[in-house]
């Protein structure tokens, strides 16, 4: 007996006229993966689920590197990143921002009516421990937002330095995103003091969207028992109650989270070291292929994301055209950029399942698609 349904037969139909991702997100999802997710429903209130939560819960507190329960929303991980403002903020929010996803974050403070201050930085920059420091020295915030891999810009914050900023000021909570960079370099959450880690499904660990991942210290859970306004279906009080139980406070996306375990199986067997050097070793054929072609990347030398490129589009091609080549010809698709930067920049994705291979037949696409736009 098969473990698991034969796979749909839509998946197998569909490979023909299949555009392959390489886009920064949701990137390709393997059949294996597929596979996982077709498995009969249960009941999520049942003993079988609590055993799927609890098969899955020591290996992602180690990819978390962190001894805390680690909760599974379902939501996109905006869904976290709100709720993280509501459970957290008492006082006023710092939140770091370098590009379209790290200013939204600024905009969501103020819809939840938090106090919030923006520490600004033109998109491509890092954000700098310095300039935290210098703010939280006035003593008036109470949390931090970061995002660590800010996915629009290609731009990886060096989250290490902030954190040891942020043990200065115990008050404060630090609050981080790393939707595009979780599993594919390593981000300590307990080691690094921090407060609340969270992630997404669609990315680095090339799932479907719709689950999202994170987990919470205690200082940021007392926070949270404190606050009297922060919502139901994110309430982080709940999700411990319910972790408690080997559960979560509302349905989950059971058909994720089989996808989940068996990504997890994929994870340890291949070894966390060994997925985040495979990481930077694709991102160094990218980045490489960038630099051959004449285009410069548009984040900065020593704060390059490991999961993609975002490369300036310095010799001013037709972006439109050079993806549709893509798609018609060669059955993939990049990005075009993003926000008030697309058209300037476009962004490659190495992350999740790519390989050496997949990552030169990608690389060898674009080297024709572009020679035929001259």
């Amino acid at each position: 007996m098969l473990p698991f349904p034969p796979i749909p037969h839509f998946f197998h139909t569909m490979a023909d006229d299949h555009i392959r991702l390489y886009i920064p997100g949701p990137v390709e999802v393997s059949e294996k993966s597929y596979r996982a997710m077709s498995r009969p429903m249960i009941g999520h209130r049942s003993g079988d689920f609590a055993a799927l939560y609890d098969s899955i819960q020591p290996r992602l507190q180690t990819l978390f590197g962190t001894t805390q329960p680690v909760f599974l929303s379902t939501s996109s991980a905006w869904g976290a990143m709100e709720a993280s403002l509501r459970n957290l903020v008492a006082k006023k929010v710092l939140t770091c921002c370098n590009g379209a996803f790290s200013d939204k974050w600024y905009d969501v403070a103020l819809s939840c009516g938090k106090q919030a201050e923006a520490l600004q930085y033109e998109w491509g920059e890092p954000v700098l421990p310095a300039d935290i420091d210098a703010k939280l020295s006035t003593g008036e915030f109470d949390a931090v937002t970061l995002i660590h891999n800010e996915t629009s810009t290609g731009v990886m914050s060096p989250i290490g330095e902030i954190a040891a900023v942020l043990r200065k000021y115990p008050d404060v909570l630090l609050i981080v995103d790393s939707v595009s960079s979780f599993s594919a370099t390593p981000i300590p959450m307990d080691e690094l003091g921090i407060d609340v880690l969270l992630t997404g499904s669609q990315k680095a660990l090339a799932l479907p969207p719709g689950l999202a991942l994170f987990a919470a210290s205690e200082a940021a859970m007392e926070r949270a028992a404190s606050i009297p306004d922060r919502g139901y279906y994110f309430d982080f009080v709940e999700f411990r109650k319910n972790a408690d139980k080997s559960n979560t406070p509302s349905t989950p996306c059971i058909s994720l989270i089989y996808g989940l375990q068996s990504k997890l199986d994929d994870i340890f067997e291949e070894g966390i070291e060994a997925r985040h050097a495979r990481h930077s070793k694709l991102n160094a054929m990218v980045s490489d292929w960038v630099e051959r072609n004449g285009f410069e990347h548009f984040a900065p030398e020593g704060y390059r994301s490991v999961t993609l490129v975002c490369a300036k589009n310095n010799r001013a091609i037709d972006l439109a055209a050079f993806n549709a080549i893509l798609k018609k010809k060669h059955h993939l698709m990049i990005n075009a950029g993003y926000g008030k930067i697309k058209g300037l920049t476009f962004r490659i994705s190495n992350m999740g399942d790519e390989t050496e291979e997949t990552i030169a037949k990608m690389l060898a696409a674009l080297d024709s698609a572009l020679a035929e736009l001259g």
